[in-house]
């Protein structure tokens, strides 16, 4: 995808096949911290983009977290991959000045402050759209730019609370639990990701940039469609199930002698499989469980009898008699586990990732896989403002021939 600055100052991106990647050209700036923001800018760098991150003099805070591998973040380094840094204080008018340079030749802007901080800093999209009218600028707040919440702040934590998934999450009569994936997030900078890829393919008929607005709130109420339809659909707010389906069963995680396993028999043909491997071909005729609607509004009962018979063997075991039957089932994996995982370790999920200092350490790539290229890391985890000098030549390169 050719941007219109891409002959200003925008490195090319090439697969290790040589193939220009999709985003090569196009130029990102980001002023975020923690998660969301960069998670974004990190999915646009993979793709190709290059993605300056413009951090405050003392780094993105996410610098500091735990694990520290020979003094560098290995949470920082899982979501900054193929960036590069540059410290600017941003309440310094040189600084704001070096910045605005930046985003003159850029196509995005992707922040996370609160609402009214890139006001206060002559760095909005009202104003910055003025010096680059062609700009896709995406905000990431907690609870967008608008509306009676929008200057509030928020955390992960805070808006899985706020959006009605720690609802729904936990065992029934239990306190309500977060999921242990920082889901809103994460989620966040998914949805913002695709807002930024799609506005860059209609600019290139329209020349015109736009203004992204994308909440935490509701992102989060977006991936919730189910929750939300069931709610319109019966007006009960739904509850909190553990591993259980409110509409499917035989469908959560069963105890075994051993441990624990989960089965997924959602239809009328898979219950019938699981009556055989357990060798209880009664529970088919059992007009408890005749349906699927029955069986849901049975299920504490069919859990007790599967369970009863499940306490016989190890979860091992029963994971491997219901694979070999054809039912979905899985083990509870632990992250050691499943990053060991042969179909893991098919797709080259894991991939060696050089910090600064030398240091080489693990992590997980690009998920998604095209047929004809790879999405390699390109560039490591960068230290704190280790690019300054290039990315300031760079600006002066671009005024120099701008002036000729």
């Amino acid at each position: 995808m050719k941007s219109p600055n891409s002959n200003r100052l925008g490195n090319r991106a090439f697969s290790s096949q040589g193939v220009e990647l999709s985003l090569s050209g196009v130029r990102v700036i980001e002023i975020c911290q923690i998660a969301a923001g960069p998670f974004c800018a990190m999915l646009l760098g993979d793709l190709g983009a290059d993605v300056i991150k413009i951090e405050p003099p003392g780094g993105d805070a996410m610098r500091q977290w735990p694990p520290i591998v020979n003094g560098f973040s290995g949470n920082f380094a899982s979501v900054n991959k193929n960036k590069r840094s540059i410290a600017l204080d941003l309440k310094s008018s040189d600084d704001r000045n070096t910045a605005r340079q930046l985003v003159k030749s850029a196509d995005v802007l992707l922040e996370n402050n609160r609402p009214g901080v890139m006001r206060r800093l002559g760095l909005d999209y009202d104003t910055v759209s003025e010096i680059n009218p062609s700009l896709i600028y995406c905000s990431i707040s907690a609870f967008g730019q608008t509306g009676p919440r929008a200057r509030q702040g928020a955390f992960d934590v805070t808006m899985q609370a706020m959006s009605g998934i720690m609802s729904v999450t936990g065992e029934e009569g239990e306190p309500p639990i977060k999921c242990g994936v920082p889901l809103s997030d994460f989620a966040t900078g998914l949805y913002a990701a695709f807002h930024i890829s799609s506005a860059l393919f209609e600019r290139k008929t329209t020349g015109k940039g736009v203004h992204i607005d994308a909440s935490m709130l509701g992102c989060s109420l977006g991936i919730a469609a189910l929750q939300v339809s069931e709610y319109f659909g019966t007006g009960i707010n739904p509850i909190r199930l553990g591993s259980r389906h409110p509409r499917n069963a035989p469908y959560q995680a069963f105890k075994a002698s051993d441990g624990h396993f989960v089965l997924a028999a959602g239809n009328q043909n898979l219950f019938e499989i699981v009556c055989d491997v357990v060798n209880r071909p009664d529970l088919v005729g059992d007009p408890r469980f005749a349906s699927t609607e029955l069986r849901t509004k049975n299920q504490s009962e069919l859990t007790e009898i599967l369970e009863s018979e499940f306490a016989g063997d190890t979860a091992d075991r029963w994971y491997e008699r219901f694979l070999e039957a054809g039912v979905p089932t899985a083990p509870i994996n632990r992250y050691g586990e499943v990053l060991e995982d042969p179909q893991v370790r098919s797709h080259g999920w894991v991939q060696p990732l050089e910090l600064p200092g030398k240091t080489i350490t693990k992590t997980f790539s690009h998920p998604v896989q095209l047929s004809d290229r790879d999405l390699p890391i390109r560039l490591s985890p960068p230290a704190l403002n280790e690019h300054e000098q290039e990315i300031l030549q760079e600006i002066s390169d671009s005024v120099a021939k701008i002036n000729t």
